[in-house]
This record gives structure tokens, C-alpha cells and sequence, in this order.
């Protein structure tokens, strides 16, 4: 299967099917599917946009509203996970994935599901060690505080994902890098252009401690990632054998590396559509970690080795059994979309402004309601709404709590096997925020044409060069990890250039601070 890979989207889905398109026509294969590595930006309207965590004056209604309300429809099968600038009032609807538009499907909090043969998996979010532990309490309308909170990845998704480790995904997506994945790859060259990385890669601070232990848990052949606003390609190695492919890409801006083909699993026919499965084992774990889920705000920790409840989810023949019966034997994810909140509508009066605009009020979605009842586990909206029944589906909670030998009275004795392993402190937000503030200079210049793609390599290539990166010290070697990260790049029109404006970004972030406090402090203010 052909897919796409994308790093930041940031709302600019109609530049991103245009750079698309332009690579079919110009290699006369199409593309079977995209992959989009969070800030992904679904936002219907503005009091969606008025729950996206940064100042007002940097919230733009981009393009996802034309495809959710029908006046533009997704020419590619889109997936996508969330990050940290997100419409989080609409996803939290989506805890355990859904439709977000026609041909849009965001995976939730965690989630698995199946595509062409392949299965591709997602962590949505980013890690803050002060939220890890915690229920997903947030609800909108948000504080300051939640609004915030509300995208922090949570132990239970991580342990959840977890349990696949015993026949991992093919694919897994994050947003946050796993802690530690520089050390595999092209270092020098990364700190060459990102010189405020240095201190956090000296220090092994980069990066998410469980996003790590979930990649040397669970050695996914590919990892894909984003939100550092660089590309960057490792070959991570694992105990015992085997390797992870690690990718991570740019945001969508002209002639920056965000978009890269590559060919995963078997090939898709060319009359075939691509269509959405759920992935058994992925339900299975939902089903038998119901009694895990906490909405509050407190910390709630994950069993281990050693406890008297079961701790090892691994799903059993019997548990997959029961997901087929529950699905009817159907594993397509029905296509259950329907328009939830008014689309918004352009006045042609300039940049809408947000002042009185409210946020929504907290809803559940039929999409979850019917997943949940099918499954026989709560919806986590309704939990928080206080509308979840007592029993779903034929199941009870407690029932079903007792029947893994577990129950909520045990959750303070839980050992925390999944404790943060990183030190619980704020890193450089205001640094690694700095590109924000070339994106909206740029946006108010001219529009720029995307450049018109160059030849990529053949999913071979892809591998044999992969496979030198972090490899040797030699001459010969360090030539081919210089090749191998340009051989990750889609668009080498003006690479040259793009590199020279990089260099430039270095040299501002070596700038007196006064010089970023006079360009773009409000945005520096935002603990994420």
C-alpha cells in the first residue's frame, strides 16, 4: 500500500491534497492513503477554534470546515491522531476514534484500527508528567488549565497500546518523539539547524519517556512523528532483535519537508478502494481494561507484576472471539457520520474575530455511544456527562471488574508500573515555539506555489538507506546518513534554500531575548 506521511498539518489540508495530487501526476500512481502525525486542526467553527490552546490572534479557521460540512470532500482516505493544537472540544466526543469529516478518521485517545492489510496505530497528544497519571477529567467549556490538560497523553491509553506487544502494529504514530531516538540517527545534522535541541539531546531530555518505553515495548516496524517542526530519520534497534524505522516531519509550509511516500504492506490494485477495518486485538484490550478508565482528576495507576488483579491484557482467543460476536462478525467501521454542529461561513469581511465567541458545551457522539454499546464499555463523555448507564451492552461494570479479579476499591494498591521516567519539569516551550512565529509572518506574505515534487525513493531505496542511518563513524559512513536523511524528502526543489532558512532560525535562536520578545512574546507565554 502507497501512503503518505505527514508531520503538522495545522489546519492546511487543501496545500496538503494539492501536494498529493501533484505527486500522482507526476509518477502516474496514485496514492492509497494518509497518515497525519497531529495538530492536525479539526476545526468546524469558531467556537471550536475558540477551544485551541494558543492567543486568538494566531487561531485560524484554515480549510477543515469545507470538508465537514461538505463543500470540499477529502480526495485521499485520511487518518490522523491529535496533538497539542487541536480542536479538543470535537475530539473528546471521539475517544476511541470516529469519522470527523467524510473520509477523515481521527484513531482517539489510543487506537489501532486496519487499512489495507495494514495495521496502523496512534497515541494522541503530547506528555506533561503533572497530568500523566490522571483520569481524562476535562470536559468543555475549558479553563485556561484544561484546555490544556485535555490533549496530555494519559497512562492508561500507554499501557493500553502496550499490550499489543505481542504482535505489534505495523505502524504507529505519535506526535511527541520518543525520548532518546536522536541517538540513532543523523545528530550533528539535527543540531546543526536546531541548536536549542542541543542541551535536552545532551542531557537525554528530548522527547517522551513513556512514548519510549512504548516504541521498545511494542517495535513497531515504523514510527512516525512530529511536532518538533524538523524532519528527522533513525533506525532505532531493539533487545533481543529487530528494528523501528522512526520518521519525523515538518509542518505544511512551502519547501518544508512535511509530506513523505512510502510503500508499507501489499499492493493496493489500482481500480481498489482502501477501507477501514477494526483491528480485533485493539477492541479486545478496550473490552478488558473497561475497568481502568477513570475520568478524574487524580492520579490512577495501571497494574504490574506482582498484583492480585490481572495486569497482562494481552488478548485471548476467547476475548477476540467475543469482539467478532459483539461485531456481528462485521469488522468495517461504518461509515456513521453525520454533521454535529454548524459549519462555519466565511463573511469575506477579513480574519473572523473570536471576541464573544463561546465554547461549546460538553455532547456525546452517536459514533462513540454505538462503538461503547457494542462493546459493552463505557463512553468516557457520558462518564463525564453523568449519563453512562449502569450496565451497556449487557455488561456491567463491577461485573465485569470482578471477573478480572479486580475492583475499584483495589486502585490505590495498584503499583506504578507506568510512573513517568522523565523528571517532572516544563521544557523549552518558548524555544521550540519559536518557528510559530515565522509560520504567520509567512502566511501574511504573497501565497506561495507548492513546489512541484521530485522523484522519491523506491520503497527499497527507502530501506537500504534507512538502514545506514546511526551506522559507523567512517567517512563513508557519515556520507551516507547525509544521503539517507535527504533521501526521506518528497519535495528537494529549493532544498538548498530551505536549508539556508534554517540556518537563519538557528542563528535567531542564538539572538539576546529581547530580540524574540519584541517579535512574538504573547505566544512564548503558553506553558505548551
Amino acid at each position: 500500500m502507497r501512503i503518505a506521511v505527514e508531520g503538522c498539518t495545522h489546519g492546511e489540508l487543501e496545500k496538503t491534497y494539492d501536494t498529493i495530487k501533484q505527486i500522482e501526476q507526476q509518477d502516474g500512481r496514485k496514492i492509497d492513503l494518509l497518515l497525519c502525525c497531529g495538530d492536525f486542526q479539526s476545526t468546524r467553527n469558531l467556537s471550536d477554534l475558540a477551544c485551541m490552546a494558543c492567543p486568538d490572534k494566531y487561531k485560524e479557521m484554515c480549510s477543515f470546515y469545507k470538508y465537514y460540512s461538505g463543500e470540499a470532500i477529502a480526495p485521499i482516505l485520511t487518518v490522523f491522531i491529535g496533538g497539542n493544537h487541536e480542536a479538543t472540544n470535537y475530539l473528546q466526543e471521539l475517544a476511541y476514534g470516529g469519522w470527523v469529516a467524510p473520509n477523515i478518521y481521527y484513531l482517539g485517545y489510543a487506537g489501532v484500527i486496519q487499512a489495507g492489510g495494514v495495521r496502523i496505530g496512534g497515541l494522541s497528544g503530547i506528555f506533561k508528567g503533572f497530568d500523566y497519571l490522571h483520569g481524562h477529567h476535562e470536559r468543555p467549556p475549558y479553563d485556561q488549565s484544561t484546555m490544556r490538560s485535555a490533549y496530555h497523553i494519559r497512562n492508561v491509553d500507554v499501557f493500553r497500546l502496550k499490550q499489543l506487544a505481542s504482535e505489534p502494529p505495523d505502524v504507529l504514530m505519535s506526535h511527541d518523539w520518543p525520548r532518546g531516538v536522536t541517538k540513532h540517527g543523523d545528530t550533528a545534522r539535527l543540531l546543526r539547524y536546531k541548536k536549542h535541541f542541543r542541551e535536552e539531546v545532551e542531557e537525554d531530555r528530548l522527547g517522551s519517556g513513556p512514548t519510549r518505553e512504548l516504541l521498545d515495548t511494542v517495535k513497531p516496524a515504523y514510527w512516525f512523528a512530529a511536532h518538533l517542526h524538523c524532519k528527522f530519520a533513525a533506525l532505532v534497534p531493539h533487545e533481543g532483535g529487530g528494528e523501528t524505522k522512526f520518521l519525523a516531519l515538518d509542518k505544511c509550509l512551502p519547501r518544508r519537508q512535511f509530506l513523505q511516500v512510502l510503500e508499507v504492506g501489499e499492493e493496493v490494485a489500482a481500480e481498489e478502494d482502501v477501507v477501514l477495518r477494526y483491528d480485533p486485538a485493539w477492541l479486545a484490550v478496550l473490552r478488558a481494561t473497561n475497568h481502568l478508565l477513570s475520568v478524574e482528576k487524580k492520579p490512577r495507576y495501571t497494574p504490574g507484576p506482582g498484583s492480585t488483579e490481572r495486569w497482562d491484557f494481552t488478548p485471548t482467543p476467547e476475548e477476540l472471539a467475543e469482539v467478532e460476536r459483539r461485531l456481528g462478525g462485521d469488522l468495517d467501521i461504518p461509515y456513521n457520520f453525520e454533521q454535529t454542529a454548524l459549519a462555519f461561513r466565511p463573511s469575506g469581511g477579513g480574519k473572523p474575530s473570536l471576541r464573544g465567541v463561546p465554547q461549546p458545551q460538553a455532547t456525546t457522539n452517536k459514533q462513540t455511544t454505538s462503538l461503547c454499546a457494542k462493546l459493552g464499555i463505557y463512553d468516557p463523555m457520558a462518564l463525564l456527562l453523568g449519563t453512562a448507564r449502569p450496565s451497556m451492552g449487557g455488561l456491567s461494570l463491577a461485573a465485569y471488574s470482578q471477573e478480572d479479579h479486580a475492583t475499584l476499591a483495589q486502585a490505590g494498591a495498584r503499583l506504578k508500573a507506568l510512573n513517568p521516567t522523565t523528571p517532572v519539569t516544563k521544557p523549552k516551550e518558548k524555544e521550540r515555539e519559536k518557528e510559530e512565529e515565522k509560520v504567520k509572518s509567512e502566511e501574511k506574505k504573497p501565497k506561495l506555489a507548492m513546489p512541484a515534487p521530485k522523484e522519491e525513493a523506491s520503497s527499497n531505496d527507502f530501506l537500504a538507506v534507512l538502514d545506514t542511518i546511526g551506522k559507523g563513524d567512517s567517512k563513508e559512513g557519515k556520507e551516507q546518513v547525509v544521503e539517507a536523511n535527504d533521501m526521506f524528502m518528497i519535495d528537494k526543489t529549493g532544498e538548498d534554500d530551505a536549508e539556508k532558512e534554517e540556518v537563519k532560525d538557528a542563528a535567531a535562536e542564538a539572538a539576546p531575548v529581547r530580540q524574540l520578545k519584541r517579535r512574538n512574546a504573547a505566544v512564548y507565554s503558553t506553558p505548551d
